[in-house]
């Protein structure tokens, strides 16, 4: 069967050019014009991206208007309904669900490599006590690359499949430390008899003092269940921002781990993950149930600034379906844990609101997984600057997913995006006594 093109004609010129059309599995097609400037002479110009595909990959896939996300065929419903977050992170990084045995042998890496060096808690000393957790999550991360310098033969696939094990389980140990570094509190070590989301609150909220294991809220069940989906659900989300900078940076030829802490950099833009955060803010801003209208109609209002944060998505069109799964568990937390906090009266009202209002409803404007996690966090008592840190635990899964991909192919070329100039016409030197 043929190859088929697609023709791109330039009206000044008349000049006209075939270019192949590349196919996936699902989505729509994308032209290849890789030889487009030297066919006909000029670039493409696509600020955002948004009609443009970077790479090939079999990882995960979103058909925005009709809702769906898949990790490697799988739909997000089914992994998060049957899943837990370390078999989500097997599948994505290894292309298939694993056996039984398959499981226990990866959990139990993961547990082997969840220490931090020594070496590294006086690192942490050397961060102010208000430092913002992701500053910390940053410059750790891009460290590890100083302790495991022997390792870092990217032509080795054994050395690159170690290096992501070593980012999957050390993130959430690494969240954890910033955390209690921030608190004044003594770091806690991994235990291999806890699950990665119990390790996690383990390592966050324990104290020498106290007789933790079963009784506290950290270790509930409600509480892990919420983690585990949150987690499942942020593991990967295709070609987005923090994504597409860790294969950039990948492309560079740069060690895993600082691509993946350009990744984290990437992640802690304020439109990419802290939406959540974002949430809360608005929620406060709002202050009670009675003045719900009143910023129902400053949403609508064109002219006005204020936006009702953790409603719609830039990808999907016409509902988020992370955000149908965990509104049942935000439901179940908030049940067991919200102590009658008026905040989570505020944003259940809210959310009651925006379903019924038909603006709304015509935009295809609802609560997206951001506006369901946040309130879920504070639930559980995670702090607000810690949100983003959640975020960077669950899309380690994905970043190394992709980087194990990337650094997989044979034709992998350096990143090289073009630009539209817009300064100055060449012109000429003037001596400093004449200007």
């Amino acid at each position: 069967m043929a190859q088929e093109k697609a023709s791109i004609a330039l009206e000044s010129s008349g000049e006209k050019a075939e270019f192949s059309l590349v196919k996936g599995t699902q989505g729509a097609p994308a032209i290849d014009i890789g030889t487009l400037h030297k066919q006909l002479g000029v670039f493409t110009y696509d600020p955002g991206f948004m009609s443009t595909a970077s790479c090939k990959s079999a990882i995960t896939y979103i058909d925005g208007e009709k809702g769906i996300l898949l990790y490697r065929g799988y739909p997000i419903e089914q992994l998060a309904k049957h899943s837990s977050f370390l078999e989500v992170a097997y599948l994505l990084m290894n292309g298939e669900l694993p056996t039984e045995d398959q499981l226990y042998s990866f959990t139990d890496e993961i547990n082997h490599h969840a220490m931090l060096h020594e070496a590294l808690r006086s690192f942490f000393d050397g961060f102010h006590y208000d430092a913002h957790p992701m500053a910390m999550m940053v410059g750790v991360m891009g460290s590890l690359s100083a302790f495991y310098h022997s390792e870092l033969n990217m032509e080795d696939p054994e050395h690159r499949r170690i290096s992501a094990m070593r980012m999957l389980a050390k993130v959430p140990t690494i969240a954890a430390a910033c955390y209690r570094h921030s608190a004044g509190w003594p770091f806690v070590y991994p235990r291999v008899d806890l699950g990665y989301c119990e390790n996690f609150m383990n390592m966050m909220f324990s104290l020498p003092s106290q007789k933790f294991i079963g009784v506290d809220q950290y270790i509930d069940p409600v509480a892990i269940k919420a983690l585990n989906i949150l987690f499942i659900l942020h593991a990967d989300h295709e070609q987005n921002a923090s994504t597409s900078t860790v294969r950039l940076a990948s492309s560079t030829g740069a060690n895993p781990y600082a691509c993946v802490a350009a990744g984290i950099s990437a992640l802690w833009g304020p439109a990419h993950g802290g939406a959540n955060e974002a949430v809360l803010s608005m929620l406060s801003e709002i202050g009670s149930v009675d003045r719900i209208p009143e910023f129902i109609a400053r949403a609508k209002d064109k002219n006005d600034p204020f936006r009702l944060m953790g409603f719609g998505h830039r990808v999907y069109k016409n509902f988020d379906p992370r955000a149908t799964i965990i509104r049942e568990t935000c439901y179940e937390v908030l049940e067991k844990y919200s102590n009658n906090d008026p905040l989570f009266e505020l944003a259940l009202a809210l959310e009651e609101h925006a379903l019924k209002d038909d603006y709304f409803i015509e935009k295809k404007l609802y609560p997206n997984v951001d506006f369901y996690s946040g309130i879920i966090y504070k639930a559980l008592k995670i702090p607000e600057d810690m949100f983003t840190v959640m975020f960077v635990i669950a899309r380690t899964a994905g970043w190394v997913s992709h980087w194990l991909e990337m650094m997989a192919e044979s034709n992998h070329r350096i990143g090289r995006p073009r630009q539209i100039y817009t300064g100055y016409d060449q012109r000429e030197y003037v001596a400093k006594e004449n200007r």
